[in-house]
């Protein structure tokens, strides 16, 4: 072919442009649009539903339906265990009080710090209360310590137990504002970290909220095997901030719960307007962001709103709480727990707990509080005294300790019981998981095999099947320096756009050369500015390079793409509460893309998915707090994984490569830290597949793997991928095709020469 020979030069310089000024805006937020739409149809869904629940067996046919799809959402619920291996490592007496520190195990390795507050002389009788702390501060904070002791001094068992993540058992190593260099929000580190394992549980099919209530239910064990706490009395409350949210949940799932007062969940959020159409508009299913805890997954998908896990608590004891005022007459969710609890003749077991002031305000006028303040409290004695006889008290008992007196893990006790990490906990969990489902795949054929990975990640992505021939709005063709480029403006669906740029050799006719769907998380720009080399080599080679920006990529990014806070982020989780993934879309529209390229006439297609993020060297620390600058690099892994994806699904598609993927799903447990996309994380892989599977599933055809990394963004080992990717290797070595598969550390340079090599022959 006649090309310019400075072709790399003439590809950098090139404008991959499609998109229009006003398109731009017009399309700027069609990932949003498309997941507020769907929303919106999750919720007439429901209300369709509700509206037919006119009898108690109608509410509980309704109900049961959604607590058990909350259940399955949540992760799986080992049983639970025999003996908590409970210890009590301090004790402290006080004015009317007593507080035993304590240590249980909840799962195997892992154990909860906790304060037991009692009265000095415990009745033979007593309601206990369970309170689960918000996410700003743990256990020893001191509303804590006032209720529990001034509930104890009342009569009364109180637990304060630290969630997964906090205070003791925390999973990061900041305690102190000298644990790192630079300064950073020492106290918002524990909430920030929820981040990471909330992650890395759902990577091996688990949820952070469910192993928050788990914990909470062994707390509700540990109150019932004292002889002095009555059954009957048991009392769970939710602090104002990502509290209120376990502690519904818990007591939707444990019938031992007499009353839960859950802040903030179920209803009007003090962080967000109810809409004006609130019947019809209202965040039923939370509001979606980074905090897994807040948006349960697959809520809106399966209908288990927050409202009803909170109403499900009927005829039990339901305090209905909020941390400032409360629309009564405008929030939508109020007249529907009072339906429900009518149908049990219970309408005296719903009752309320409100603050004052709004979230903009300041105290006194509004009652902004850490868990829960005196003000919201003194709205809980008269239910409290009307349901179990808990006398108020006379006043509030507010004489707090030292945090170092409420420590519960010694460190005697902590180097006897050698806590596990969380991380370390998932990574075995996931090593269990991903080993079994491997076996599985082992005892099947071939054909069995490969629709059985189908069936697994098409459950995991959402939908990821093409529902209509791609729409052509827009081609435009223009040829400079022997070079012919078409920009393309396809339509995947309704208001979703895919951009894409078609690059060959003027004398290389379209319809008969091979082509290679290149992409990344970066967009087709980046990939002519950075990989012009290997561009120019493939259509030197005869080939047609098809650059597309699939959604949320390139021209079609909106906003910040990684990190906790970024509207990547916040478009994933909302997506996730809908069982969609934005790794699922991304295929569906890869999809897409090509069933336009075969209308083009080929027959021999490649994907190609490449990431532009530098790895990070193995001698740059990973221990950075959140929300500082951080010198480390997030990865780009998704690009790689569509392209093995992509192969998966269409067995049309002739050779891959996937450069700069995940070596293997385990990688990311191997540390607190993450440097991935929250999209790039698949919720459950790891009770499907590993990586390896996916790419031994593409055998006999050609397969490249290069540039491998970890989730700290690190290139692993030679040694470590080869290990990785030994299923691979048998894979294509048993299809007898040992020499089409290649493993690479390092990005190669002649990526384009190996995928020519296979193209044409």
């Amino acid at each position: 072919h006649t090309v310019a020979a400075d072709l790399p030069a003439v590809l950098r310089e090139l404008d991959a442009t499609v998109l229009t000024n006003d398109e731009r805006q017009t399309y700027d937020d069609m990932i949003s649009r498309d997941i507020e739409r769907r929303r919106l149809l999750a919720i007439q869904r429901e209300n369709r539903a509700w509206s037919q629940v006119e009898s108690r067996d109608d509410w509980e046919q309704f109900r049961n339906q959604r607590i058990n799809a909350l259940r399955n959402s949540l992760g799986s619920f080992p049983p639970a265990p025999k003996h908590l291996n409970v210890e009590t490592t301090g004790r402290i007496e006080g004015d009317g009080y007593r507080i035993e520190n304590i240590v249980f195990e909840s799962r195997p390795g892992l154990f909860v710090t906790a304060n037991l507050y009692l009265p000095s002389k415990p009745e033979k009788s007593m309601p206990a209360i369970l309170l689960s702390h918000s996410h700003h501060a743990p256990k020893t904070q001191g509303e804590l310590q006032d209720m529990g002791m001034t509930w104890a001094r009342q009569g009364c068992a109180v637990l304060v137990m630290d969630h997964l993540g906090h205070g003791e058992r925390r999973q990061h190593p900041f305690v102190s504002g000298s644990d790192y260099e630079k300064p950073f929000r020492v106290s918002r580190q524990d909430y920030y970290f929820r981040y990471n394992t909330g992650l890395q549980l759902q990577l091996v099919g688990e949820s952070l909220i469910g192993w928050m209530a788990w914990d909470l239910m062994r707390g509700v064990d540990l109150l019932c095997a004292r002889d002095e706490v009555d059954r009957e009395r048991i009392i769970l409350i939710g602090a104002v901030a990502g509290g209120g949210d376990p502690a519904g949940v818990t007591a939707a799932l444990d019938p031992r719960i007499s009353a839960v007062a859950p802040f903030n969940f179920g209803g009007p959020q003090p962080d967000y307007r109810i809409p004006e159409d609130a019947e019809n508009q209202f965040y039923y299913f939370g509001v979606g962001y980074w905090e897994s805890t807040r948006c349960l997954r697959l809520g809106g998908r399966d209908g288990f709103a927050h409202w009803t896990i909170v109403g499900s608590v009927a005829p039990r004891r339901l305090i209905y709480s909020f941390e400032f005022d409360w629309d009564r007459q405008r929030d939508p969710v109020w007249p529907r727990l009072e339906k429900v609890f009518g149908f049990y003749e219970a309408r005296d077991h719903l009752d309320v707990a409100t603050g004052r002031g709004d979230l903009k305000g300041q105290p006194p006028e509004s009652s902004h509080c850490t868990n829960v303040g005196s003000y919201h409290r003194s709205k809980f004695y008269p239910h409290l005294k009307r349901w179990f006889g808990l006398e108020p008290p006379p006043e509030e008992f507010q004489q707090r300790r030292e945090t170092s007196e409420l420590l519960c893990l010694t460190p005697g006790v902590k180097e006897r019981l050698k806590p596990k990490s969380l991380h370390d906990r998932a990574g075995k969990l996931g090593t269990e998981r991903v080993s079994a489902a491997r076996e599985h795949l082992r005892t099947l054929s071939a054909a069995e095999k490969l629709k059985t990975l189908r069936q697994g990640w098409s459950q995991l992505l959402g939908d990821i099947e093409p529902t209509t021939e791609p729409k052509v709005l827009r081609t435009t063709s223009e040829t400079t320096n022997d070079v012919a480029v078409d920009r393309v403006l396809l339509e995947i669906e309704d208001g979703i756009i895919v951009p894409l740029v078609m690059i060959r050799t003027a004398s290389t006719k379209r319809r008969d050369a091979p082509t290679v769907i290149y992409f990344s998380r970066a967009g087709k720009q980046e990939l002519l500015v950075n990989r012009s080399e290997e561009i120019s080599k493939l259509i030197a080679g005869g080939a047609v390079v098809c650059l597309p920006d699939l959604r949320g990529t390139g021209e079609t990014r909106s906003g910040s793409e990684v990190g906790r806070g970024s509207t990547g982020t916040t478009l994933s989780c909302r997506d996730q509460v809908l069982g969609q993934t934005l790794l699922g879309s991304r295929l569906r529209d890869l999809r897409s893309v090509l069933r336009y390229v075969r209308k083009q006439g080929t027959s021999v297609i490649a994907l190609w998915g490449e990431s532009v993020s530098k790895p990070n060297p193995e001698d740059r620390s990973e221990i950075v707090p959140h929300d500082v600058e951080n010198p480390n690099v997030q990865a780009e892994p998704t690009a790689g994984l569509l392209a093995l994806l992509g192969a998966l699904y269409e067995d049309d598609v002739k050779a891959v490569c996937a450069q700069g993927t995940f070596a293997s799903f385990g990688a990311l447990l191997n540390s607190p830290f993450l440097y991935v996309p929250h999209d790039a994380v698949v919720p459950g892989a790891m009770t499907v597949s590993d990586v390896s599977e996916i790419a031994a599933a593409i055998a006999p055809r050609p397969l490249m793997i290069a540039d491998p990394i970890d989730g700290l963004n690190r290139t692993v080992s030679d040694e470590d991928f080869r290990v990785a990717f030994a299923v691979t290797t048998d894979a294509f070595r048993d299809a007898d095709a040992a020499n089409r598969l290649s493993l690479v550390v390092e990005l190669p340079n002649d990526m384009a020469v190996w995928l020519l090599s296979h193209l044409i022959q």
